[in-house]
């Protein structure tokens, strides 16, 4: 079996070359997760499965596709988004559908993402790949429960 070009797993982990804008490109990442999340939320009568089901598979391309890209690109490099789109779609699941929930998830993830509080800092000397998804996923989960917890408390507050 042949290996992968380097140029397909460059275009994998950049989240098919979102990572590769010059300006912000995590939070470019995390607006790009958006797009398909938020089309899976309308169009499927079961979208958190799928969501998790893409999660699955882009962590499990994110920490491949990373290692293969850290000898060019240094550990960590900004250019890697993958880790930001599962860390997005974590943020969305089993959230109350619209427009506020996508924005308090989308502002709480990039909070968690880079202040990297509750243990995300330390997830990141995991080795290679994993220490890169593992901040992003925690940072989803840690939105994710925020989300949770706000909408349990004032149910009302995402009738937008």
């Amino acid at each position: 079996m042949k290996s992968c070009k380097p140029d397909f797993w460059k275009w994998i982990v950049s989240g098919f070359g979102l990572g590769l804008i010059p300006i912000a490109p995590g939070t470019m990442g995390a607006l790009g997760a958006l797009v398909p999340a938020i089309l899976i939320r309308q169009h499927f009568s079961q979208p958190n499965f799928l969501l998790i089901l893409l999660i699955v598979v882009f962590t499990v391309l994110g920490i491949i596709g990373t290692n293969k890209m850290i000898p060019r690109w240094g550990k960590d490099p900004s250019k890697v988004v993958i880790d930001e789109i599962a860390g997005m779609w974590i943020t969305l699941l089993w959230v109350p559908a619209g427009w506020l929930s996508v924005i308090l998830g989308f502002i709480l993830f990039r909070i968690f993402d880079i202040a990297k509080p509750l243990g995300i800092r330390s997830s990141e000397k995991l080795p290679g790949g994993w220490g890169v998804m593992a901040d992003d996923i925690l940072a989803g989960i840690y939105s994710n429960i925020f989300i949770q917890v706000v909408f349990l408390f004032f149910p009302g507050f995402f009738a937008f």
